[in-house]
């Protein structure tokens, strides 16, 4: 008896036990499915329910998305991380609304001209939304494939990834690619996993080359290892009553359109500002320092809480008059007080809420 060919045994596979109950998989549209692929960008399915469940109630279609203000969809975005990826996907909302009528579009090249959407990203949304023939190629899907087919090296070199493309291709088939991308990638995400796969519940083992040879975790091949740098961040924390003062990145860059804590390169520098404002640096209070990684470095952030008895209305025109003359990160950047027992809706960088959350407002402290 001639054995199922690979996409048959992965779609039988996906009727018995992939996932069809997802919130994007439920009345689909190529909007839900674009914001849940962005959203899953190196983010876990677990994670992100909640914050697609959340997006989807404030915004319902792309026009709204697009309409909305840019520190509310970083707001809806806070914990995420990877922020350029809510940027992104504002953007894109707003061209979608303003060059194709606020109508998603269908076509693959229009979809791959959407900023933050690259070719297997804009193959999942057609594919998954609409049925259309597109393979794809995310993390998920790469791993699996590499192990079945024993493809040395890592994925990131063009020549590898090149091999992998071509395999995605040979091995999608022209009718149900819907349900076999999606379980391709469940099948990434909870069978050919990194670090332990359950090779024994695997529909394709039977001639997985990488199982074979007793090397699962040897594929996909590692990516070549560099030495992550440290940089160091003294964040100055400005406290009146329940009121946190915070100014806001440029768009572009780390954390950027985030509120953020004055930033600066040293602790002179710092003690220079403050000096500036009016302010003694001994009146300086150290908080808890802490570690926060980025794909490419650390950052070792050190905050230092300076409270106001008074000046709270000056006081931001003051730090903005000195960021030219100070090593500040946010050189004249608009600025907020943000009210600890009535939060705002912006966007927050991780290591800003971190700081946030242990610092009580005066009603819990009492």
């Amino acid at each position: 008896m001639k054995t199922p060919s690979f996409s048959q045994r992965i779609i039988t596979w996906y009727g018995q036990h992939g996932r069809k109950t997802l919130p994007w998989q439920l009345n689909k549209t190529p909007y839900k499915v674009w914001v849940s692929e962005i959203m899953l960008q190196q983010t876990q399915v677990a994670t992100v329910i909640p914050y697609f469940n959340r997006f989807m109630e404030r915004f319902p279609n792309v026009v709204a998305l697009a309409d909305a203000d840019t520190d509310e969809v970083l707001h809806l975005w806070t914990g995420l991380g990877y922020y350029a990826r809510a940027r992104n996907l504002h953007k894109a909302a707003q061209l979608i609304r303003d060059k194709h009528n606020g109508e998603f579009p269908e076509q693959f090249d229009a979809v791959m001209a959407l900023p933050g959407v690259g070719r297997s990203t804009a193959g999942a949304i057609l594919s998954l939304s609409l049925g259309q023939y597109h393979p794809i190629l995310d993390g998920n899907v790469k791993r699996v494939l590499a192990r079945h087919a024993a493809i040395d090296g890592w994925p990131g070199q063009p020549k590898v990834e090149q091999a992998l493309w071509q395999l995605a291709t040979e091995r999608s088939p022209t009718t149900e690619i819907a349900q076999y991308n999606q379980a391709m990638m469940d099948m990434g995400a909870g069978i050919c996993t990194r670090s332990r796969p359950a090779c024994a519940q695997c529909p394709v083992a039977l001639d997985c080359q990488a199982q074979q040879m007793g090397k699962q975790r040897d594929y996909p091949g590692k990516k070549p290892k560099k030495a992550i740098p440290a940089k160091d961040a003294w964040l100055l924390v400005i406290r009146h009553n329940d009121d946190i003062l915070l100014q806001k990145r440029p768009p572009a860059g780390i954390w950027g359109g985030l509120w953020c804590f004055p930033q600066y390169a040293t602790k002179t520098v710092l003690q220079q500002a403050v000096t500036t404002l009016g302010y003694a640096p001994d009146q300086l209070e150290e908080l808890p320092g802490f570690r926060h990684t980025f794909s490419h470095f650390h950052l070792d952030a050190q905050p230092l809480l300076l409270t106001l008895q008074s000046d709270a209305d000056t006081i931001a025109a003051k730090l903005q008059q000195t960021a030219e003359s100070q090593d500040a990160v946010m050189e004249a950047a608009p600025s907020l007080w943000y009210n600890l027992g009535q939060p705002s809706r912006v966007g927050l960088a991780a290591a800003t809420e971190r700081v946030l959350v242990g610092l009580k407002p005066s009603a819990i402290e009492e």
